[in-house]
């Protein structure tokens, strides 16, 4: 068991680097593919990529539940979310260092949150906003150009618009997060990714090298479809909260790989700014963890119910270890609080 959760470490700091990659190498591929095809190839490459490896998923996770016509908004709400978001992302990349932009992703956390209370009333500990105001500090620095007044860089701040629609797109996916993984990845990818090329085309966006295509393609199917299926192997063993907390390192492997392979400089401004967003990420990471160990520890009512007032046919969808039954009975289970709410972001 421990070679297991071992190897799903692996996985998940697997799936943080081949995200990472995303920021530096779309931003060497901009020279010669304009920001909305881009997009569009990074997402048709993810929806390739992740429907070639769900032929190989395992038969448990194959027979999940699949959408449904009650889930057409969330999917069409999904669909256009991430087509804007990478156009956002990629026009942002055009105006700032792939190192900021990859810090700047973090955002999506604060973006999740606020619009998760204001929406779905989730829950947010004290903690939680800590971490949020430390993040939201940091990105006001990375976006500050400063000079004589108070400017912000363009391209900064079209990042934080990528990440807020993306805020929204979590919380679309929220509601879906039941069904079939694969195939809303699937679905996100081929039609996000046809539909940011449509607009490409419809805007008079062109490119004349095939060759940097099927790279884009290649840098989709790697930092998106490859990302997330290594992500959902370590979900599957060590859980959420553990996997997100190692996937959050992706943000600072993009920015190490921009100051390598780039050449961007480390300023001052950036080291006071990456300083914010390593004690706001440590601190949500924490608290994803803590909430979840409490979750499973205390958030529990130890009850019994009448045989007169209790079956096992439609009240609670709980498993029972030694039996299942229908018959009308009397036993003592423990439920999990239904007052005491959970924090959710997708990561």
């Amino acid at each position: 068991m421990k070679e297991k959760q071992l190897k799903s470490v692996f996985y998940a700091l697997l799936a943080a680097l081949f995200y990472a990659l995303n920021a530096p190498v779309s931003k060497y591929l901009l020279i010669e593919i304009p920001p909305t095809l881009m997009a569009g190839f990074l997402y048709l490459g993810a929806g390739i990529g992740i429907g070639i490896l769900s032929i190989f998923r395992k038969n448990d996770v194959r027979n999940s539940e699949k959408l449904t016509r009650d889930d057409l908004p969330y999917v069409v709400g999904m669909v256009v979310l991430d087509i804007a978001a990478p156009i956002l992302l990629m026009f942002g990349l055009l105006y700032t260092d792939a190192s900021t932009a990859s810090l700047l992703n973090n955002f999506e956390i604060v973006a999740t949150t606020v619009i998760a209370l204001l929406l779905f009333k989730e829950n947010v500990t004290s903690r939680l906003w800590i971490g949020i105001i430390c993040i939201t500090i940091s990105s006001i620095l990375l976006s500050y150009e400063g000079g004589y007044g108070m400017f912000f860089s363009i391209g900064s701040v079209l990042v934080l618009a990528a990440t807020i629609c993306w805020g929204f797109e979590n919380n679309c996916t929220r509601k879906i997060s039941n069904k079939d993984t694969y195939e809303i990845v699937f679905i996100k990818g081929i039609f996000s990714g046809l539909g940011a090329l449509i607009l490409g085309v419809l805007t008079g966006e062109r490119f004349y090298d095939l060759k940097f295509m099927f790279l884009a393609i290649l840098l989709g199917l790697v930092a998106y479809g490859f990302s997330i299926f290594f992500y959902i192997r370590a979900q599957n063993v060590i859980g959420a909260a553990k996997t997100s907390a190692y996937y959050a390192a992706a943000p600072f492997i993009g920015a190490l790989l921009s100051f390598i392979f780039l050449k961007e400089s480390l300023t001052g401004h950036f080291a006071l700014a990456l300083i914010f967003m390593i004690a706001g990420s440590v601190i949500v990471i924490v608290d994803t963890l803590v909430v979840e160990h409490t979750h499973m520890h205390t958030h529990l009512i130890t009850h019994t119910h009448d045989g007169s007032t209790h079956t096992h046919v439609i009240h609670h969808s709980h498993e029972h270890e030694h039996f299942v039954s229908d018959e009308i009975h009397r036993h003592t289970h423990t439920d999990i609080d239904p007052h005491k709410g959970d924090f959710y972001y997708d990561k």
